[in-house]
């Protein structure tokens, strides 16, 4: 990095720490709380400080093209008052004192410090890119070239206070052309939720209408992905066929999360425009769910692979809770209750069914010191009718503890609050047992009988670490296998941190979560300053080994979980905003 940009960078932390410690003293100055994000509204949505452009349209208007396969009667939103209006998410949170408002603003303003560092590197080495390769200084193009590190960091940006650097990314934004694509086949999923996603968000945050338009663009773009003879999405839009309009053909098997994860998003995209067709468009996927979710081989789950061609979600006999079927399978559902404010009871019901039948997914594993933990686990169903369970247990899985924190809250179910509490503090286990303090990838520990029965046996320990091949002695008692030793900068781990935070209002999810960024902040540092992913976190001798790849969502997610953590509970309250699966902010209906 050179000295210029170096010294702009350091100019632009200064800036962000000036600005951190005005917003919390000023409460104090005029002796009347104020709140937080009311001052960040006034802050980053006054008057403009920089020019913006005049919209400029994609080379191709997706709105415009003939559908062989268009939708029937249009499904509306669902609108009137809820039958039964749901309850507060966040906890009732006491006043804090001075030494604790300290350290908060303190560990904020390093979660800041980190953001600004690595998007001053993206701002100068891959610019308009969609990642920037951290080692190199080089960039990548992986999700069609639409600069997606930028449009998935706009609402972080937004929501840190970084007023000149947000309109600088609004300003680019309206450059975009998604009439072109670095790629003649386009991910469905991740187009949706970076992109998508992350456009609708930095909207709903700042009401800049070039951000909605852009959205409207990208969402016509995905409404063709519904071009099908069954209406069910393709995984993959073929990008020039599809701007012919003569239809997409239906993959005959995709992982199950691909399909029903639109739903939040076009939901959104439908109460933000008024147009139901994107609505409408989901709302026939997730009817293929919601019949399907109690007749498959396990009730109240689908299975990890399913058929949209064949409109099939029930006859696999694979079934997890991590990747593969997070999104829709589990945490969308509800969320997407939280979107609608329970006016479509589907959600409401398949959320209580999938809580409950996952549980037996779910296993206390044994550990040395008995902790009261619980771990997600993917497992398949036997001819003799019964569920076995592998004992894996995956980073993207951490996401449950969250969800099941904010489904217990959202229908009054103390019982599923406290096993997102377990199985949280499963994942923290996971970050503090390991000698880099992070957790890897892919992991497998040992499950007990029951979840109340679980003392730790030496001898059983050491006959099941047998049965793994991938066993080797330096990982740390407990673990069978690191089988995917890496960490890639994921959030779902400080994602269900920062929602048990907001939940419970206990300060001990804030301490936690320091923990976990401070390992992170420092295994992850490259000889640039910038931050990549880690090959291997299972040895503690370093420097560790790294990849030249830094993920849009370490910006996107998991330093914005990591900052939010740190800010007043009135920023992004979860009783006004839900996050999408790539930590982007929706306004609650």
């Amino acid at each position: 990095m050179g000295h210029r940009s170096r010294k702009h960078r350091d100019t632009l932390i200064l800036v962000a720490g000036a600005l951190s410690i005005w917003w919390s003293l000023s409460a104090v100055l005029n002796g009347t709380p104020r709140s937080e994000f009311v001052q960040l509204q006034q802050h980053m949505n006054g008057k403009i400080q920089v020019s913006t452009q005049a919209v400029k349209a994609s080379s191709f208007n997706w709105s415009s093209v003939p559908f062989r396969y268009p939708p029937g009667p249009l499904t509306p939103l669902p609108t009137g008052e809820p039958p039964h209006p749901r309850p507060a998410v966040q906890a009732k949170f006491q006043s804090e004192g001075s030494f604790e408002l300290r350290v908060r603003e303190e560990r904020r303003h390093k979660v800041r410090e980190i953001f600004m560092g690595d998007w001053g590197a993206y701002k100068e080495h891959a610019w308009m890119k969609d990642a920037l390769k951290p080692l190199s200084g080089g960039f990548q193009d992986q999700f069609s070239g639409w600069a997606a590190t930028l449009v998935d960091s706009l609402d972080s940006l937004w929501i840190m206070g970084l007023r000149e650097e947000f309109d600088e990314a609004v300003n680019a934004v309206s450059e975009i052309d998604f009439g072109k694509s670095s790629s003649g086949r386009v991910n469905t999923f991740e187009t949706n939720i970076r992109y998508l996603g992350g456009l609708m968000a930095a909207y709903d945050l700042s009401k800049r209408e070039v951000l909605l338009k852009k959205a409207i663009e990208l969402g016509d773009f995905l409404y063709g992905a519904f071009n099908t003879e069954n209406r069910m999405p393709v995984d993959f839009i073929d990008f020039e066929a599809a701007k012919t309009g003569k239809g997409l053909i239906v993959e005959g098997a995709v992982v199950s999360a691909s399909p029903g994860t639109i739903s939040l998003e076009f939901t959104r995209l439908s109460l933000l425009t008024g147009d139901s067709k994107y609505y409408d468009a989901i709302s026939h996927v997730m009817d293929v769910f919601y019949e399907g979710q109690n007749k498959t081989k396990h009730p109240g789950l689908w299975p990890m692979m399913v058929s949209m061609s064949r409109q099939d979600v029930v006859s696999g006999n694979q079934f997890t809770l991590a990747g593969c079927a997070d999104s829709v399978l589990y945490e969308y559902l509800p969320k997407m209750d939280a979107l609608l404010g329970g006016r479509e009871s589907k959600y409401e019901i398949m959320s209580k069914g999938f809580m409950e039948a996952a549980k037996k997914l779910l296993f206390r594993p044994m550990v040395p010191d008995n902790n009261d933990i619980l771990m997600p686990s993917s497992g398949w169903v036997a001819e003799d009718g019964n569920i076995y369970l592998d004992e894996e247990i995956e980073h993207l899985g951490c996401f449950l503890g969250g969800t099941y924190a904010l489904g217990g809250k959202l229908f009054n179910n103390k019982q599923h609050v406290d096993i997102g509490t377990k199985l949280t503090l499963g994942c923290v286990y996971g970050y503090q047992t390991f000698p880099a303090g992070m957790m890897p990838e892919r992991i497998n520990m040992v499950a007990c009988e029951t979840w109340e029965d679980c003392k730790w046996n030496q001898r059983q320990f050491d006959h099941e670490k047998e049965k793994r091949p991938e066993y080797r002695e330096h990982l740390p008692l407990g673990f069978t296998t690191a089988k995917d030793p890496r960490y890639i900068l994921r959030p779902e781990a400080i994602e269900s941190v920062f929602i048990m935070y907001r939940v419970t209002g206990n300060p001990v999810w804030q301490d936690l979560g320091w923990g976990m960024f401070t390992a992170i902040a420092n295994g992850t540092k490259t000889e640039r300053g910038t931050h990549a992913a880690v090959e291997d976190v299972t040895h503690a001798a370093g420097p560790l080994p790294q990849s030249d790849y830094m993920e849009s969502f370490w910006l996107a997610e998991t330093l914005k979980y990591f900052y939010l953590l740190f800010c007043t509970p009135d920023v992004v309250s979860l009783d006004e905003y839900v996050f999408n699966t790539e930590a982007h902010p929706f306004l609650r209906s």
